[in-house]
């Protein structure tokens, strides 16, 4: 009786461990998938102390010549006295590709923008309109902190919490600006995430876990305590906007 007890628990070990593992590398080669078609987004500025920046992650899509990233990370206008434009850095390491791009939608209601590249890079899959369950395992692929030393994309995994409304509460009513207001009037669902995302990750593709396909846009953290602490003092709690509201920015700009 004994030897057939270890002998099953051995057995079920085993699987556990076969399972796990075949698991694991099916997550690396969705990682390895979907990196080549994560881009840094940026502003060039010849008189900036920085001439090429970086200012979020975006990644492409369509016909490869689209990139897709938060409306927030480009909203910056450009200065007409100095020689500005919209960038996407591609590839990885010390010496990134660099492109110009330039805005073709944007929606800032939903925090997406679309930018056209004269170039085509590898597209990542969209997942269909339907929101994925609570529980459902995801990743996400970005540039958290920048590229201070090269662009190096970082995959952080972790969960759907729930979809709940685009409104992060406030702790007091001297809180509540004419924006959130407006959201609270007409708010529409987003993706709470048990996941560590940092302000370098706004425009990053949040993907399924087991196919890759991309079902959101990461565009913001919860914050903790303040901005100058995000980044020692992560919260865990991130919010992404569901892919249909990509899709129907590129079929309104007839992309």
């Amino acid at each position: 009786m004994f030897r057939t007890l270890v002998f099953s628990f051995f057995k079920l070990t085993s699987l556990i461990f076969i399972v796990s593992n075949v698991h694991a590398h099916s997550i690396e080669a969705v990682v390895a998938k979907i990196k080549p078609s994560v881009v840094g987004v940026g502003l060039y500025d010849a008189l900036g102390a920085q001439t090429h920046q970086l200012r979020g992650t975006g990644f492409v899509f369509g016909d490869g010549s689209l990139v897709a990233t938060n409306y927030h990370v480009v909203s910056h206008d450009l200065d007409p006295k100095v020689v500005q434009y919209h960038i996407v850095f591609s590839g990885s390491g010390r010496a990134p590709n660099i492109h110009r791009a330039e805005i073709i939608a944007k929606d800032p209601i939903h925090d997406l923008a679309i930018l056209k590249l004269d170039t085509k890079l590898t597209p990542v899959v969209l997942a269909s309109d339907e929101m994925l369950n609570d529980g459902a395992e995801v990743l996400l692929t970005g540039f958290p902190i920048g590229a201070i030393l090269g662009l190096f994309p970082a995959t952080h995994r972790g969960i759907v919490a729930a979809s709940s409304p685009d409104v992060i509460p406030s702790v007091n009513s001297n809180m509540l600006s004419n924006k959130l207001l407006e959201k609270l009037k007409n708010p529409y669902l987003i993706y709470q995430l048990d996941i560590t995302a940092y302000p370098g990750n706004s425009g990053s593709p949040l993907y399924n876990a087991d196919n890759g396909e991309v079902v959101g846009v990461l565009n913001k953290v919860f914050i903790k305590e303040s901005k100058e602490t995000v980044l020692e003092k992560p919260s865990g709690i991130s919010y992404a906007i569901p892919i249909k509201y990509l899709k129907v920015l590129a079929n309104g700009a007839n992309l």
